[in-house]
Order: structure tokens, then C-alpha cells, then sequence
């Protein structure tokens, strides 16, 4: 039998150490809720290069505080949101500005930009996975069926792993695999259109805008559907977002040969306040040097 003494102890230092356990806990999770809620510094920066080179420190730490809290939808979402959005904006357009001049660092370029999608698509699919155990492999077997499990909160997370899914296999053409996932990547968006087509100022409107000019197997008039989407993502935003009008000068505007209209667009892209919307305006800088750079090429783009 125990002598008093030890027992009290005994129970002391497995109170401290358990509490200790918490208070660490507690601490990690805060440092979580901070870092996944911290986008806004980025999004309303004036200078491009500078979020480019603080970027991948972000993540990174981002990362860190995940692997001691693996589950943490915050953190998840804001690792699939922003490798997506890394991968896209400092690697995926830098390779077309550079491809005239340096062929091989754009194709380096686009392939790093393919392995960080992937990396976004699994911790978007991790994400789900942790609201709704089972969906990452529900979703390859029969997608139409685990995507009917999704509601109205989730269209975020599946956002963000449908766009980086099928940002990859736009740059993987000659990857058979990964092509063949497509079906899984669209279910997922189009179940984000269904549940919630306005989300965040329209940015599923806008990935439509680009999308159904795009589809493989789509039916009806593309150019009527992109232009609904165009329409409406102008509307959600007071046509103060740049990215609206690049989509639909690259996408439709190009498909059609429509010089006019595509100058137009991208005027209209141009003529934004960047300062009107401070939390856009990183993201108006970014679609305004792409509308510059599109202006640009108009003996490339039409006939």
C-alpha cells in the first residue's frame, strides 16, 4: 500500500503534467485561430513581390503548428486556400510572362506550381475528411455520392480542394492519372455552385466563367453560362475586382474573337481603384499586371 505522502505526489505531478498537456494544447490551437484568420495582412497589401517572398514562411510555419494539431479546419483551409492561391498567382502566371524569354524555368515553374496544387488538394481533402470521416476515399470511389454529404458550411474547404485539383490537371495534360481525376475535382465545384453560388464575392461564379468555356463533356451554349457567371461575379463585387473581367476577356472573349470586347474588359480591369476595396487589392494588382501583360499579346491571341 502507498504511503500518503507518495500518493498525494504521485497525483501532483500527474496534475501538472496533464495540465501542462492542456495548457499547451490551448496555446498551439490559439496560435492556429491566429494564423488561419491572418489572410487579410496579404490580401490588402500594395506590393505583389513582397507577399511573394514573405509567402512561403507563412506556410510553412502554418504548416508547423498543423503537425501539432492535425486537425485544425482553420489551418487546413488556409493551407488549401493559400498554396492554392501561391501556386497560381507566383507560379502558374509568372511562367506565362517569362515562357517568350526562358522556356525551361517557365516549364520549372509550372511544375512546381502542379506539386503545391496537390499539396493544397490534400489539405482541403484532410479538411473534409476531418468533418466527414471517410469522405476523401467515399469521394474517389463514387464522388457523386460523397459529394451529396456536403452542406452549405463546407463549400470553403471543398472550394478550395476542387480549385487546386483542377488547376493540376490543367498543367498535367500528359499525366493520364491525374487527368483522369478530373470527374472528382468538377463534382466538387459543382457541388460549391449548388450549395452556395455566391460565396466570397462570387469566386465560385468566377472559376464557372473560365470552366464552362473549358469542359470536356459540357452540354449547352458555354458562352450563355460563362456569361450568366460573368454577370452575376460582376454584380457580387460592384465591379470592382479585376479578376472578373481577365476571366472573361481570356476565356470567352478569346473563343469568340472578340478584339473589341476584349479590350474592353481589360480596360475596365485596368481603370480599378485599388485602394477603393483595400482587402482586394492585392488580388487587383496581381489581375491588373496579367490584363497589361494580355494587352500586350493581342497579335498572339487574335487572328
Amino acid at each position: 500500500m502507498e504511503k500518503p505522502t507518495v500518493r498525494l505526489l504521485t497525483l501532483v505531478l500527474l496534475s501538472s503534467f496533464l495540465s501542462g498537456c492542456s495548457v499547451r494544447q490551448m496555446a498551439v490551437n490559439q496560435m492556429g485561430n491566429a494564423l488561419a484568420g491572418g489572410g487579410t495582412v496579404f490580401s490588402a497589401d500594395d506590393d505583389p513581390e513582397l507577399v511573394r517572398d514573405a509567402t512561403p514562411f507563412s506556410l510553412k510555419l502554418m504548416e508547423s503548428v498543423l503537425a501539432e494539431t492535425p486537425e485544425h479546419l482553420g489551418l487546413l483551409e488556409s493551407l488549401a486556400s493559400g498554396f492554392t492561391q501561391y501556386a497560381y498567382a507566383f507560379l502558374q502566371l509568372e511562367a506565362d510572362y517569362i515562357e517568350d524569354d526562358d522556356y525551361e524555368a517557365a516549364v520549372a515553374n509550372r511544375e512546381r506550381a502542379i506539386k503545391l496544387y496537390k499539396r493544397a488538394r490534400d489539405y482541403g481533402l484532410k479538411g473534409l475528411e476531418v468533418k466527414i470521416p471517410g469522405f476523401a476515399a467515399a469521394l474517389r470511389s463514387d464522388p457523386m455520392a460523397a459529394v451529396a454529404r456536403l452542406s452549405f458550411e463546407d463549400v470553403p474547404l471543398a472550394y478550395w480542394t476542387g480549385a487546386a485539383w483542377t488547376a493540376a490537371v490543367g498543367l498535367s495534360l500528359d499525366d493520364p492519372q491525374l487527368v483522369g481525376e478530373l470527374g472528382i475535382a468538377e463534382a466538387l465545384m459543382e457541388t460549391c455552385l449548388r450549395l452556395d453560388p455566391d460565396w466570397d464575392f462570387g469566386s465560385v461564379r468566377s472559376f464557372f466563367i473560365t470552366y464552362e468555356m473549358s469542359r470536356l463533356n459540357g452540354t449547352g451554349d458555354p458562352v450563355a453560362a460563362a456569361t450568366k457567371h460573368f454577370a452575376k461575379a460582376k454584380e457580387l463585387t460592384g465591379g470592382r475586382m479585376a479578376s472578373v473581367y481577365v476571366a472573361y476577356a481570356e476565356s470567352v472573349a478569346v473563343e469568340q474573337q472578340d478584339k473589341a470586347l476584349f479590350n474592353s474588359l481589360l480596360n475596365e480591369a485596368l481603370a480599378i481603384d485599388v485602394n477603393e476595396r483595400p482587402e482586394w487589392r492585392l488580388l487587383n494588382l496581381i489581375y491588373q499586371k496579367r490584363a497589361e501583360w494580355l494587352l500586350g499579346r493581342l497579335d498572339w491571341l487574335f487572328l
